[in-house]
């Protein structure tokens, strides 16, 4: 099962990667831990990912695909894999495609957790990153076991300065104009299963697994 999640941010994608990860045993793939691996472990493309982003740029989407590419050389992903946090728009998921027809595999299916902006600005103003590891938690819906203090690596925790109403509304905006042609390409390719992530995230996690099925 070649299975990619996609959703606004405070979605729940994470989450519901990593714990499908445990009961489908696949690998969770996600572009943030790529390229933070590939950055400590001072590969070719980290080294140049790192170069960039002391710069305060973004990485370009070439040296990301690049990275996704090689990660999908590793043996684990023989049975499948989950893929979270790309594609993130039209061009994105084109590469995607691409990379994998080079390996003889395909996306098997989308599932687009849908989430409404009231749910997503209560969810993103109350998350909590770990300054060490960058786990997240949220003040309501996942408290630390220790407050300010990360349950895996006792790391301190903080608020992202961009996780405030005003600044989520905007990234909300910008994800919806970049994500309709998205959704469009994935609906015409038969591959796309919408959800509502509004629900709570057991309940998600069942019917994504019913999906897989």
């Amino acid at each position: 099962m070649h299975l990619v999640l996609l959703g606004p941010p405070g979605a729940g994608k994470g989450t519901q990667a990593k714990r499908l990860a445990e009961r489908l045993g696949l690998p969770h793939i996600s572009t943030g831990d790529i390229l933070r691996r590939n950055v400590s472990e001072g590969t070719e493309l980290g080294k140049q990912a790192k170069g960039i982003m002391e710069k305060g740029l973004l990485v370009p989407d070439q040296l990301v695909a690049q990275m996704l590419d090689q990660r999908f050389n590793d043996p684990d992903i023989r049975k499948g894999f989950i893929l979270d946090g790309y594609p993130r728009n039209l061009a994105q998921a084109k590469t995607l495609d691409e990379i994998l027809k080079r390996k003889g595999i395909a996306v098997d299916l989308v599932v687009y957790l849908d989430t409404s902006d009231p749910v997503v600005v209560k969810r993103l103003t109350g998350r909590l990153v770990c300054s060490k590891c960058g786990a997240n938690f949220h003040t309501v819906n996942m408290p630390p076991k220790a407050k300010g203090v990360c349950d895996n690596c006792q790391g301190a925790l903080y608020q992202r300065s961009d996780d405030n109403e005003e600044t989520v509304l905007k990234r909300l905006q910008v994800y919806k104009n970049e994500v309709a042609s998205l959704i469009e390409y994935y609906k015409q390719n038969k591959k796309l299963s919408s959800l509502n992530a509004d629900l709570d995230a057991q309940v998600v996690l069942g019917q994504i697994i019913e999906l897989t099925a």
